[in-house]
C-alpha cells in the first residue's frame, strides 16, 4: 500500500490566507485610524496652546491700554478681571448649550 500524504484541499490553504490577510488588514486599518487621531489632537493641541498664549497678551495688552486710559494700573487690571469674570458667568450659565458642540467634535475627529 502507499503512504499517502494527507494535503489539505487548496480551499483550506486559501481560506486561511484570506483569514491572514483580513487580520493584517483590519491591523493596518487600526494603525491608520490611531496614528491620524493621534497626530490630529497633536495638531489641536499645539493651536490650543498658541490660541492661549496669544489670548494671554492680549489680555495683558488691553490691561495695560485700560489703565493708560484710567491713567490708574489697578483700574485697567481690574477692569479686564471684571471682563472675566462677566465671561465665566455666562459660560457657567450657558455650560449645557456649550457641551453638545463640543462633544459632537470630538465624537465625529475619533470616527473620522
Amino acid at each position: 500500500m502507499e503512504d499517502k500524504k494527507e494535503t489539505p484541499p487548496p480551499i483550506i490553504d486559501q481560506l486561511t490566507d484570506y483569514a491572514e490577510t483580513r487580520f493584517k488588514l483590519a491591523k493596518y486599518r487600526a494603525i491608520e485610524g490611531g496614528s491620524s487621531i493621534f497626530a490630529s489632537m497633536m495638531a489641536d493641541v499645539v493651536v490650543i496652546i498658541c490660541t492661549v498664549l496669544a489670548f494671554i497678551f492680549a489680555s495683558i495688552t488691553l490691561a495695560f491700554y485700560l489703565a493708560y486710559l484710567f491713567n490708574s494700573d489697578w483700574m485697567g487690571f481690574g477692569c479686564v478681571s471684571v471682563i472675566y469674570a462677566l465671561f465665566a458667568f455666562v459660560v457657567k450659565w450657558n455650560r449645557k448649550s456649550l457641551e453638545r458642540p463640543i462633544v459632537n467634535a470630538i465624537i465625529q475627529k475619533i470616527f473620522k
